[in-house]
């Protein structure tokens, strides 16, 4: 059973890599100058830059699982 979560746990932990990369580099805003004209109190309301947030949110909390799952697998 621990040789099944230690599978899916490397699954989701090179998925979530994987998608990190490809969100730093694919959805990071660069040098906008429609964002710079945001409050940076509200910047975060931007299109471009909540949808960074999100993605870069949802691969860091997978990574983290993930390696949750592995620490728990080689403990037990």
């Amino acid at each position: 059973m621990s040789l099944v979560f230690y599978m899916i746990a490397c699954l989701l932990f090179l998925t979530s890599v994987c998608g990190y990369i490809i969100v730093r580099i694919r959805l990071c805003p660069r040098n906008d100058p429609e964002l710079d004209d945001y409050y940076y109190e509200v910047e975060e309301q931007h299109p471009a830059y909540a949808r960074y947030l999100k993605w870069s949110r949802i691969t860091l909390i997978g990574m983290i699982v993930s390696a949750l799952m592995l620490l728990m697998t080689r403990v037990f």
